[in-house]
C-alpha cells in the first residue's frame, strides 16, 4: 500500500490516437505519473495516472479536453481519491516496475 493517500485518474478512449493525446497532455499538465494503460478490447484502450489529487484532477481534465479535440474518442474520465488497498493490489505501482497487461512499454527497452 505504497500509494496510500494517492490520487488515480483514468480515461477511457474509443481508439489509440485519443488515448495518445489524452496521456500527453495529462502528463505535460500537471505533476502526474503515467502508470498504465489497457486495451480493453473492441479498440477501446484505458489509461492511468497517480499523483496528489489536485494534480491527478486537472490531469484528468486536460486529458478529457484534449481527447475531446481528436473527436468523439473520450469515453469517461474518472477520479478515485483514495483508493481502497484490495483494488491497489491489482494496480501496477509504477510504469518500471509493472509486469501485467496495464503496463506501458519502457522506452529503454
Amino acid at each position: 500500500m505504497a500509494n496510500s493517500g494517492i490520487a488515480l485518474g483514468m480515461i477511457e478512449t474509443r481508439g489509440l490516437v485519443p488515448a495518445i493525446e489524452a496521456a500527453d497532455a495529462m502528463t505535460k499538465s500537471a505533476e502526474v505519473r503515467l502508470i498504465g494503460r489497457s486495451f480493453v478490447g473492441g479498440g477501446y484502450v484505458t489509461v492511468l495516472v497517480r499523483g496528489e489529487t489536485g494534480a491527478v484532477n486537472a490531469a484528468v481534465r486536460a486529458g478529457a479536453d484534449a481527447c475531446e479535440r481528436v473527436g468523439d474518442g473520450l469515453v469517461a474520465a474518472h477520479i478515485i481519491a483514495r483508493v481502497h488497498g484490495e483494488v491497489e493490489s491489482i494496480l501496477p505501482e509504477d510504469a518500471a516496475h509493472c509486469e501485467s497487461s496495464w503496463c506501458v512499454p519502457s522506452m529503454d527497452a
